[in-house]
């Protein structure tokens, strides 16, 4: 459970990147925006997709932003693209999407942004954002950094998720999500910014292939 600091400090990066967004002529008070998000975000279905997930797609972008043409616009997509999140719905990216639409829109945010930052919180469906598409790489990396997490932070993210599909039986969703690891070790890269590739590329395969291999081990995790 995040503290107040944590909340606060969350706060905080909402209403700069909204701000930011929005520029001159402002618009509504951001804090009512931003606490409904974070409200969203510590709703008790969520054991990854938490407010852990997304300080860490934030921490990212600010990793990443040199390479965006719109930083605080994909930190706006960052905070709305697991904004609705139901494990067993399949929608849950259009939903946070048109979510974004509205409540951007409303807090001030011109259209063409408003517009950007629903189409990235849709790209978050695919993870595979074109080649002349620097926003969305950014905003795709960030969300897959966890992937070249070290060993340890690796293996609560993948306990996180299988609690997440508690409901799925272990038979199925270690078939699932054998399917998902080898969909993404047979791309030609798991990132696509520079320091993606240099930095998280090596050790993403590195985690992708150890856990396939321990799926499918006779005693295997995710029961």
């Amino acid at each position: 459970m995040a503290d107040h600091a944590d909340l606060d400090a969350l706060r905080d990066r909402f209403t700069r990147a909204l701000e930011n967004a929005r520029g001159p002529g402002g618009g509504p008070d951001p804090v009512p925006y931003a606490d409904n998000l974070l409200a969203r975000w510590r709703e008790p279905q969520r054991h990854y997709h938490t407010l852990t997930h997304l300080t860490a797609v934030l921490d990212h972008i600010d990793v990443l932003e040199a390479h965006a043409d719109d930083p605080d616009v994909v930190r706006l997509a960052a905070w709305f693209h697991d904004a609705v999140y139901l494990p067993e719905r399949s929608e849950n990216e259009e939903r946070s999407a048109r979510l974004a639409e509205r409540a951007l829109a409303e807090a001030g945010v011109p259209a063409e942004r408003t517009g950007e930052a629903a189409r990235l919180v849709r790209l978050t469906v695919t993870h595979d954002p074109a080649e002349d598409d620097p926003n969305g790489q950014v905003l795709c990396d960030a969300d897959l950094a966890i992937l070249a997490a070290p060993p340890s932070a690796y293996a609560a993210y993948t306990a996180a998720v299988r609690e997440e599909y508690h409901f799925v039986p272990g038979d199925a969703f270690r078939a699932g999500r054998s399917a998902i690891l080898r969909e993404l070790l047979a791309l030609p890269s798991l990132f696509r910014t520079p320091h993606g590739r240099r930095a998280w590329e090596p050790t993403a395969r590195y985690n992708l292939r150890g856990e396939l291999e321990m799926l499918s081990l006779p005693d295997r995790p995710y029961a």
